[in-house]
């Protein structure tokens, strides 16, 4: 069996490259985007992405949030978390069983809140 697919979704290469250092340390296959635009490509030529894990605060067509709600709508079976060291997001504006979780953050944490939503 082969393992869960995590998109990482940020517009900081650094940022971005320790998030999927993170995930594949923890056992997970990822794939990497730079723009909500690359990472709405990458979901309609996948269908085994699993969870998109995405910074809020990207420059682009749509922000971070703007994109899980995309997905959200597109494709409702995908988890969602979302990140940011800036946005604090309101529960109300957040995308349907979408998580938040507020730079710097801890490695665990990353782990723990992906794990809670792919069981």
């Amino acid at each position: 069996m082969s393992a869960l697919l995590v998109l990482v979704v940020d517009d900081d290469f650094l940022v971005r490259m320790n998030a999927v250092f993170l995930l594949e340390e923890a056992g997970y296959d990822t794939l990497q985007a730079g723009t909500a635009d690359e990472a709405i490509g990458l979901l309609e030529a996948r269908s085994d992405i699993k969870v998109v894990f995405t910074d809020i605060n990207m420059p682009g067509s749509m922000d971070g949030l703007a994109l899980a709600r995309a997905i959200r709508h597109r494709w409702p079976p995908v988890e969602l978390v979302l990140t940011s060291g800036y946005a604090r997001v309101q529960d109300e504006d957040m995308p349907e069983r979408g998580l938040f979780l507020g730079k710097p953050y801890q490695p665990a944490e990353l782990v723990r809140m992906v794990r809670s939503l792919t069981g």
